[in-house]
């Protein structure tokens, strides 16, 4: 087993943010206090679309929800993916979410970190299964995600985006499964692998 690092916050370079206390000065202070909490939110809604626009390979929408220099860096048992534009992502995703996948991504127990106005980080552990129907091929398992985040023009957007697997299990099945929906045998791209 290669070496892996330790997945603290130390080494996934995350910081304290903004305390998460109301502050005892006027209404100003009271309005920053609830905009931190609305871009909390905020930051939440665009993690889960992001995983909604993945499994529904919705490539124009998962598009607006990067910045244009995103950084992107994914460690599972088998491969690692290093990008660094949102084209190169984009492009990847839709290869991956084609007509031959079905997948299946979950994100809990988010750890979001207001750095200031315009900076976040946060963390999302991730349960997910990923089926390559061509393959006979499904991968099952978890990873913490951890990202960075830049508001702008008053809109978040995920700059740099990680994980690292907690476990992941690869396995053949010998039938392809009897599929009464499949979402992306319709609208995901022809298969390319």
């Amino acid at each position: 087993m290669s070496e892996r690092q330790v997945l603290n916050k130390k080494n996934m370079g995350i910081n304290s943010g903004l305390p998460l206390q109301a502050s005892e000065g006027g209404i100003d202070e009271l309005r920053r206090d609830i905009q931190r909490l609305m871009d909390i939110e905020a930051i939440k809604q665009l993690k889960h679309a992001y995983f909604r626009c993945v499994d529904t390979a919705n490539l124009e929408e998962l598009a607006t929800l990067f910045h244009d220099e995103v950084c992107v860096r994914f460690k599972g048992g088998g491969y690692e993916w290093n990008l660094d534009s949102k084209q190169e992502y984009v492009d990847n995703i839709g290869m991956a979410f084609s007509k031959e996948a079905i997948g299946q991504h979950n994100a809990h127990h988010p750890e979001i970190q207001i750095i200031s106005e315009t900076e976040a980080t946060g963390i999302w552990y991730l349960a997910d299964n990923m089926w390559i129907l061509n393959h006979n091929a499904l991968t099952t398992g978890t990873a913490l995600y951890w990202d960075r985040y830049l508001k702008v023009d008053g809109k978040w957007l995920i700059k740099d985006t990680n994980y690292e697997r907690i476990y992941e299990i690869n396995r053949s099945v010998d039938d392809r499964p009897h599929l009464s929906s499949h979402y992306l045998g319709v609208h995901g791209a022809d298969a390319s692998f």
